[in-house]
């Protein structure tokens, strides 16, 4: 077993903009000595055509974005930010490949569920799950995909990717009135309300993956956003570590009773104590070795 990060990337941010860059080395380094931590391989450039517009592509790989499209992305961009993208994506789908073959893969990044297939947004260059999910149905992968995205924002982009694929199951339990403004469709959104704390957020979770179940998935794609922790700059919602926790047992207890390989990607964390957001991080992935290895 092995997980995938991309610490050894980072890109200039201004003073004081909120991006948590710091977590995905304080990640890495509080999991060192559990597994190896490698470093996450480039996406390789065909994935990101079989998935995302070549219009959207070219201009990224060209040009780069505009000042709207910028504002949108909520990121200043720069070679180095294009490029820690490209490694974030390629985590996933290494991982997505370790998942199919060991039965659990493991990104340190991604989660990047905001980015539609013509344009990015909200923190996300490339939509890094349905990359990965472009990818291994390129290389043969037929059995049907649930992505489970208990981030605290719905996954507004995962969702129009795959709104016209029978074969993808889309979930998100998410702040309803959190940000995106305007939600996508996908194939089972439970939106809660502001201040959401354990035990109505576990028992909604209990209800949606019961629903979810009955789809049968081959594979499992879970975004455990801990942005649901109370603190979070933007999650709005109020669960407790502890609650964080019962979350990611609860999910991987029920992909065990599945039988399904499952990828983990991180997703959102933006607690004002930033060793919060680590530590929540952190245990989300000792609970799926623990779990599932």
């Amino acid at each position: 077993m092995r997980a995938y990060t991309t610490a050894h990337l980072a890109f200039d941010l201004p003073e004081g903009h909120p991006f948590p860059l710091y977590k995905y080395g304080g990640v890495a380094e509080a999991l060192k000595g559990l597994l190896p931590i490698l470093p996450a391989p480039e996406v390789p450039r065909e994935a990101l055509f079989m998935a995302h517009d070549p219009v959207y592509l070219e201009r990224l790989f060209g040009e780069g974005l505009s000042r709207q499209e910028v504002l949108r992305l909520g990121l200043p961009f720069s070679p180095g930010l294009l490029r820690r993208a490209l490694h974030a994506a390629g985590g996933t789908v290494a991982a997505a490949e370790d998942a199919l073959t060991l039965g659990l893969g493991l990104n340190l990044a991604g989660g990047t569920h905001h980015a539609f297939p013509d344009r990015a947004e909200g923190y996300s260059l490339f939509n890094d799950v349905a990359v990965a999910v472009a990818w291994l149905r390129a290389r043969g992968f037929v059995g049907r995909v649930l992505v489970v995205d208990l981030d605290a924002h719905q996954g507004n982009g995962t969702a129009v990717f795959f709104q016209n694929d029978p074969s993808v199951f889309t979930l998100s339990l998410h702040g309803e009135r959190n940000y995106p403004l305007k939600k996508e469709q996908s194939d089972l959104d439970v939106g809660l309300p502001d201040g959401t704390e354990d035990t109505l957020y576990l028992r909604a979770l209990e209800e949606a993956l019961e629903r979810a179940q009955a789809f049968r998935p081959a594979l499992v794609f879970y975004n455990a956003g801990v942005d649901v922790l109370r603190g979070d700059r933007f999650g709005r919602l109020a669960l407790s570590l502890e609650g964080v926790r019962q979350r990611d047992r609860a999910v991987f207890r029920w992909v065990r009773r599945l039988g399904a390989p499952l990828v983990v990607v991180m997703g959102g964390g933006y607690n004002r104590d930033p060793r919060l957001t680590v530590a929540a991080h952190a245990e989300t992935y000792r609970l799926a070795l623990s779990s599932l290895a």
